[in-house]
């Protein structure tokens, strides 16, 4: 099974090296115990100081103060047609990294498409453009490894055609049912018949309703990079995870993390000052004889 290899790399002074570890960390948790056992897809992260360190072959995720246009952030094509995203920086910026990865990871160059019944009930099959973050993708939906909060994702059952007792259609099992979204997510799909791109989203409203983004005429990224350019997703979740309580609940899940690990530290810094000093032996030994075996 081929490795897909991330790169996390800071270009802003407001993440330190220690933090920018810290959330690799927990992303490599993520996507080595969470994702890869759902989508069968097998992934590193690994932190780097500078875009200049990351080997060839890796797929970088850079975090920027700022990204330009809105539309910018999100996963791209370079020249070469590999994956890399741009990543807008927030306090929330794990649940941001978060996302972008499992995006990469689900669907790389961001074009998959999977057909199913539409939510608009006078359309019949369509073609679901596979964004496993994105009708979850609210903080709220969110949770934490190593105390970084991280985004919460679809499951392939996601797509199922009819509603399951037992089945979970997202890891947090938010979702209730196939092809449904939350509050502050949405879902893109194409209408064969009349070539209308379709979303259903759910932003700042009682209920989820139904948008006619038209026909998309020309494009130079994936079809993923188009529709985000419309919907603005990544700059959405960074202005709004700061503020929500599933972020505030991180960062004090956080804090005690790091008060255990600070603790653990002393401990194992205690004994290795001991080992280095002989004060504490590795093993007693009676008999035997001396000299080389």
């Amino acid at each position: 099974m081929l490795v897909t290899q991330l790169a996390l790399v800071s270009e802003t002074d407001r993440i330190t090296p220690s933090q920018l570890t810290r959330v690799a960390a927990a992303l490599q948790k993520q996507a080595t115990r969470d994702f890869f056992p759902v989508w069968q897809i097998q992934a590193t992260v690994d932190a780097f100081e500078k875009v200049e360190d990351v080997p060839v072959g890796y797929w970088p995720m850079i975090i920027k103060d700022d990204i330009g246009e809105p539309g910018a952030a999100g996963v791209h094509m370079d020249k070469d047609g590999q994956p890399f995203s741009l990543i807008q920086y927030s306090e929330s910026w794990s649940l941001t990294a978060s996302h972008e990865m499992l995006e990469m990871l689900g669907d790389p160059w961001g074009n998959r498409l999977v057909s199913g019944q539409s939510p608009k009930p006078d359309q019949g099959v369509v073609q679901f453009l596979v964004e496993v973050a994105d009708p979850p993708e609210d903080a709220k939906y969110g949770y934490t490894v190593n105390g970084m909060l991280v985004s919460d994702f679809i499951t392939p059952h996601f797509y199922d055609p009819v509603t399951a007792p037992g089945v979970r259609y997202s890891f947090g099992g938010n979702l209730p049912g196939p092809r449904q979204i939350l509050p502050g997510g949405y879902l893109s799909w194409l209408d064969p018949k009349s070539r209308h791109w379709w979303q259903q989203v759910w932003f700042g409203t009682d209920q989820p309703r139904f948008r006619d983004l038209g026909v998309l005429t020309e494009r130079t990224g994936s079809l993923r990079s188009a529709i985000d350019s419309r919907t603005k997703t990544v700059a959405r979740i960074a202005s709004s995870g700061p503020e929500s309580e599933r972020f505030s609940a991180a960062r004090t899940v956080n804090a005690q993390l790091k008060e255990s690990a600070g603790s653990r530290a002393g401990v194992l810094q205690q004994h290795i000052q001991q080992v280095q000093t002989g004060a504490v032996g590795e093993a007693t030994w009676e008999g035997g004889a001396e000299g080389d075996d």
